[in-house]
C-alpha cells in the first residue's frame, strides 16, 4: 500500500544547493556541525543505552513500521527489547466516538468544534496504569500516542514528530488514521477530526512535554528517521526566538488554482494541475527545519510557542498565548480562477460555534497581478439583502448562474495594492492574482456563498454555507463606504538615507498593521521591533539581507516570507542589490482591543 498520496516529493534529507535569489522550498535554521543523526541503526544505538524507554508522539506517526525498523536493528545488535503498545489502553473505538461527537459537527463536511478535553480521555485509565515495562528484557519500550501519560517517569523520554502536510498526504492514502480510530475514513472527515480533536488534544499534551524531551525525531521519512537530542533543539527554539526564523512552506493545488506559483518556483512538481495555495506562514500547519552538516530535521512550528512564545509574541503574549496570530499565504489565481464569493465570522459566532479564540480577519496584498485583474469587495449601493440571497438559493437548487456584479462591488487589482478584509464583509480574488493574503492566523473558516457553478479536483460540487454567511455578512459596507473603509491609503510614514517607510494601514477591526521598507540600491535601514514580532515578505527586488542582533547576514529571496520575533529588539535590512527593494511587514498593534 501506498504510504502518501501527493505529487509532492518527501522533504530531501540534505539540503538542496540552489541558485542565488531562488525561492527556497526547504529552509532550514543552522544548529552546529554534528548535531543530527541518521537512521533507525543510530536511532536504536542512542536507545539501547538506556534500560527504559518511552517514545510518544504526533498522530500521522507509522508507528509499527517504526517498531519494525528498531527491532530489525536491535537484533542485529543481539538486544532484547520488550514492546509495549499504549493503543491498547485506548477506550473502546465506540467510547471514544462517543466522547469526541459533539466536536464534530455532525454531517456538516468542514466545520466542528475544538475539543475541551485532553488526551487522557482518549484512554481506560486501569488499563494504561497495568502498562509496566519488563525488566527482565534488555530494553523494555513503551510507545505510541500519549505513551508519557503512562508514568514511566525514569524512562528517556523520545519524541516523534511529522508535519502536518504529511500526515495529511497519508491521510489520503489511507495509511494513518484518527487518533483512537481503527481504520481510515474519508480524508476529508479525517481532517476535519485532525483539526477540531486529534490537534488540539496532542498539542496540549506536546506543550507539557517540550521543557523534558530526551530526543526528538523527524517522522516524515519512513525508512529513514532523523533525530536531535531534545538540549540541542531547545537550544535552536531559544536562538530562533530571538533573532529570525522561516517556516518551511507548502503547497497545493485548487479548483481556481493558477500557474504563477508554478512558474516561478520551478522546483516544484511541475504535473500537479496548478498551485492555489502556498503555505507561507500557516503556522497551525508549517513546520521549521533545523539544519546540521546539511541535513535536515523538521519539528513542529508549536514547538517554538510552547518554548519562549513570550519572546516570539511581546506584548501581544498574553493575548495570544501559544498561537500565533499573524498568517501569510499566497493565493494563485494567474490563468486560474475566481475565489469563491466568500466572508468569515465575527469573533462571536467562531468562538461559539468553533471554539476559537479569534477570528479570520484579513487583508489582500496584491504582489503580482495581470492587467485585467480585480478583486470583489462589500457590497453595491442599494444592496437588497432578500434578493441577494434568493439569487444564490435558486443558483444552488438550479446551478444557474448568479451575476455577482449586481451584488458585489468590482475593483481593478495593482500591483502592491491593499485591500481590507475584516470579518464579515463579502468578498473574493478574481482570476490573474498572485495575492499576499495578510490575516489573523486561522483559516480555514470561510463561508462560501456562490462558488461559480464550479467542482473541485475530484469532480465534486464544492460545500456552500450561505445561511451561516447571512448570519456574519456586514451589509452596511456598500457604496462610496467600500472605497473609504476597505481600500488601504498608503502614505509616506518616515524616510532615511536611501530608505522610505510606507504605512498601508489596516482596518480599526485589523489587530495587526502593515507597513512597506522600501530600499535603494546599495542602501540600508534599520529596525526596531517594538514589542511584536515582524513578519515579513519581499515583494519587489530578487534578494534582502537580515542582520539581527544574534544572527547576521541571513539572505531571503523574493516572495519569501520571515519573522523577527519581538525579543530581537531590532534589526536591519540591507539591500546589497543593483535594484529596489521592497519588502512588506506585519506586526501587531499595540493596545489594539
Amino acid at each position: 500500500m501506498a504510504l502518501r498520496k501527493t505529487s509532492q516529493e518527501l522533504a530531501p534529507l540534505h539540503h538542496p544547493s540552489l541558485p542565488d535569489g531562488q525561492y527556497d522550498i526547504y529552509p532550514a535554521f543552522p544548529i552546529g556541525d554534528g548535531k543530527i543523526d541518521i537512521g533507525s541503526e543510530a536511532l536504536a544505538d542512542v536507545l539501547h543505552q538506556h534500560k527504559r524507554v518511552v517514545i510518544d508522539g504526533y498522530v500521522g506517526v507509522l508507528w509499527d513500521l517504526l517498531r519494525e525498523q528498531i527491532t530489525a536493528a536491535f537484533k542485529a545488535r543481539g538486544v532484547d527489547a520488550a514492546w509495549v503498545d499504549v493503543r491498547s489502553a485506548l477506550l473502546p473505538e465506540a467510547e471514544i466516538n462517543a466522547l469526541i461527537a459533539p466536536f464534530m459537527g455532525g454531517a456538516d463536511p468542514i466545520f466542528g468544534t475544538r475539543f475541551t478535553g485532553t488526551l487522557a480521555n482518549f484512554f481506560d485509565m486501569n488499563a494504561r496504569t497495568a502498562l509496566q515495562p519488563d525488566d527482565s528484557a534488555d530494553i523494555s519500550i513503551l510507545y505510541g500516542c500519549g505513551a508519557a501519560l503512562v508514568g514511566w517517569d525514569d524512562a528517556f523520554l523520545v519524541y516523534v514528530d511529522v508535519p502536518k502536510n504529511e500526515i495529511q498526504f497519508r491521510s489520503r492514502a489511507g495509511s494513518v488514521v484518527n487518533l483512537g480510530a481503527r481504520e481510515p475514513t474519508d480524508p476529508k472527515v479525517m481532517y476535519k477530526r485532525f483539526y477540531f480533536v486529534d490537534w488540539v488534544a496532542l498539542n496540549a499534551h506536546k506543550a507539557a512535554l517540550t521543557p523534558r524531551i530526551d530526543l526528538i525525531v523527524d517522522g516524515q521519512r519512513p525508512d529513514t528517521p532523523v533525530f536531535t537530542t531534545g538540549e540541542y533543539m531547545r537550544d535552536a527554539l531559544v536562538r530562533m526566538s530571538r533573532s529570525y526564523f522561516r517556516v518551511r512552506p507548502w503547497f497545493e493545488p485548487g479548483a481556481w488554482g493558477g500557474q504563477w506559483i508554478k512558474q516561478r518556483i520551478p522546483q516544484l512538481p511541475q504535473d500537479a494541475p496548478n498551485y492555489a495555495w502556498s503555505f507561507e506562514l500557516i503556522v497551525p500547519e508549517n513546520g521549521l527545519m533545523l539544519e546540521s552538516d546539511g541535513v535536515l530535521l523538521e519539528l513542529s512550528f508549536d514547538f517554538l510557542m510552547y518554548h519562549d512564545h513570550q519572546a516570539v509574541l511581546g506584548h501581544s503574549a498574553e493575548r495570544f498565548g501559544y498561537e500565533f496570530p499573524i498568517r501569510f499565504d499566497f493565493l494563485d489565481t494567474f490563468d486560474g480562477g475566481n475565489l469563491s464569493v466568500q466572508c468569515h465570522p465575527s469573533p462571536e459566532f467562531a468562538r461559539h460555534h468553533f471554539g476559537e479564540s479569534f477570528t479570520q480577519d484579513e487583508t489582500y496584498y496584491i504582489l503580482d497581478c495581470g492587467d485585467d485583474a480585480t478583486v470583489y469587495l462589500g457590497f453595491q449601493d442599494g444592496i437588497d439583502p432578500q434578493a441577494f440571497r434568493t439569487a444564490l438559493v435558486r443558483s444552488f437548487a438550479e446551478a444557474s448562474a448568479v451575476d455577482v456584479e449586481q451584488f458585489v462591488r468590482a475593483f481593478p487589482a495593482r500591483k502592491h495594492d491593499l485591500f481590507l478584509i475584516p470579518n464579515g464583509t463579502i468578498h473574493c480574488s478574481g482570476k490573474n492574482n498572485l495575492v499576499l493574503e495578510i490575516s489573523a492566523t486561522p483559516y480555514i473558516f470561510t463561508f462560501k456563498m456562490y462558488d461559480w457553478l464550479r467542482l473541485d479536483l475530484d469532480g465534486k460540487p464544492r460545500p456552500l454555507n450561505i445561511d451561516r454567511a447571512f448570519e456574519n455578512l456586514h451589509f452596511e459596507r456598500q457604496g462610496a463606504r467600500v472605497e473609504q473603509e476597505l481600500i488601504s491609503k498608503p502614505y509616506l510614514q518616515t524616510s532615511g538615507d536611501g530608505w522610505r517607510l510606507i504605512h498601508v494601514p489596516t482596518h480599526p477591526v485589523h489587530f495587526y498593521d502593515v507597513r512597506r521598507y522600501e530600499i535603494d540600491p546599495g542602501c540600508a535601514v534599520e529596525v526596531t521591533t517594538d514589542g511584536s514580532p515582524q513578519v515579513m515578505s519581499l515583494v519587489e527586488g530578487t534578494t534582502i539581507l537580515l542582520d539581527t542582533p544574534q544572527r547576521r547576514q541571513v539572505r531571503f529571496s523574493y516572495a519569501e516570507t520571515f519573522v523577527v520575533p519581538a525579543a530581537a529588539g531590532r534589526f536591519r535590512l540591507v539591500n546589497d542589490t543593483d535594484e529596489l527593494a521592497m519588502v512588506v511587514v506585519g506586526f501587531m498593534k499595540n493596545g489594539h482591543a
